[in-house]
């Protein structure tokens, strides 16, 4: 059992890598900048170049930012998911609100091969994408919610948002093979998720999205904690599980739709980052797990756009490619591994 102070060792250990992954994030990238004019921005004072201190403040600043906020939010929203259905291999998408947010997305770039020109010329606006993706993602999230009031177990929960994502993942296949190979490489470029193209309005929206989950998940910390030990152990303390599986639905879908809607669906870090978490800190406590994971996901990002970027080329590989390269090894090692769940 570890002590109050090696927790906070262990979080100061966090906070230190999220700085350092910070500055190395706006460090690199296809533009050599010396570190002095990095700083020098970033504190508000004058860089050399005109053209540096935009490429700082304008695009490696706010790219750091959204890193920073899907890294975190992601990996919460899978640690609410993995102790909700008691199950370590529960994500953030688990619900179908990913698939929800590419639905919206197929419909938007896709569908003007079957609806016509109508909806094309939606994706004229800066936003279209962004909006299409949250109005996929909340249609789901009601479906998911009208089905929870009725439904008395979460693994049937689970089930039925599995169902939801099947569905929507056919209706992408049938809008697919109606579009064109313009619209369909404009798709997958939307799948492969990108930090780099959230303006400061867009960072506003986004972070106000992710504290107002964040506030739902630190409400739900106690009745967490009595989950898991399963739900009748949970009644038995007095608490309402359905009105807590409400709040944990609420802020996942805040977390993870208002991520997926901005910056793109994003794998394996709402999956691994809580396990990497809970064997760093050997605690199921969310009290410590919920501020570690969340450090934790956005030092990943960090990290992840790091490498996605080729640091001095002019190559960006995509962020799901790097998430991916990195999660799913941590997958196989969990279903590998013969030691017990820390759950």
């Amino acid at each position: 059992m570890k002590t109050q102070k090696s927790y906070k060792t262990h979080f100061l250990v966090l906070g230190i890598l999220l700085l350092l992954s910070f500055l190395l994030n706006v460090s690199l990238g296809s533009v050599a900048i010396p570190f002095s004019e990095i700083i020098s921005a970033l504190f508000g004072g004058e860089t050399s170049k005109a053209s540096w201190e935009f490429i700082i403040l304008d695009y490696r600043l706010p790219k750091a930012i959204t890193a920073i906020l899907a890294g975190g939010g992601l990996a919460v929203s899978g640690l609410l998911m993995q102790t909700l259905f008691r199950n370590p291999l529960a994500g953030p998408f688990v619900l179908g609100l990913s698939s929800g947010a590419s639905l919206g997305v197929a419909i938007l770039i896709l569908g003007a091969g079957i609806f016509g020109g109508a909806i094309g010329g939606l994706l004229l606006s800066s936003w279209s994408l962004v909006i299409a993706s949250a109005l996929g993602s909340f249609l789901v999230l009601l479906a998911v919610l009208s089905v929870s009031f009725k439904v008395k177990d979460t693994m049937t929960l689970l089930i039925i948002g599995l169902m939801f994502g099947s569905v929507t993942a056919a209706i992408v296949s049938v809008l697919s093979y109606f579009s064109n190979a313009e619209q369909l490489q404009q798709f997958v470029f939307w799948s492969f998720g990108t930090l780099g193209n959230v303006s400061w309005q867009g960072i506003f929206i986004l972070f106000t999205s992710v504290v107002i989950g964040l506030g739902l998940s630190i409400i739900s910390v106690k009745p967490l904690n009595a989950l898991l030990l399963g739900e009748n152990y949970a009644r038995s303390m007095g608490i309402n599980i359905k009105k807590t599986t409400l709040f944990i639905i609420l802020a996942t879908s805040l977390l993870a739709g208002g991520i997926t809607a901005f910056a793109g669906p994003i794998a394996f870090v709402g999956l691994a980052v809580p396990h990497l978490t809970r064997q760093y800190f050997t605690t199921s406590n969310h009290l410590i797990l919920l501020p570690a994971v969340l450090l934790s996901g956005a030092v990943l990002m960090l990290l992840c756009d790091t490498v996605a970027q080729l640091p001095f080329t002019e190559y960006t590989l995509p962020i799901n490619a790097i998430t991916s390269l990195i999660g799913a090894p941590v997958v196989i090692w969990l279903l590998v591994r013969k030691r017990k769940m820390l759950f």
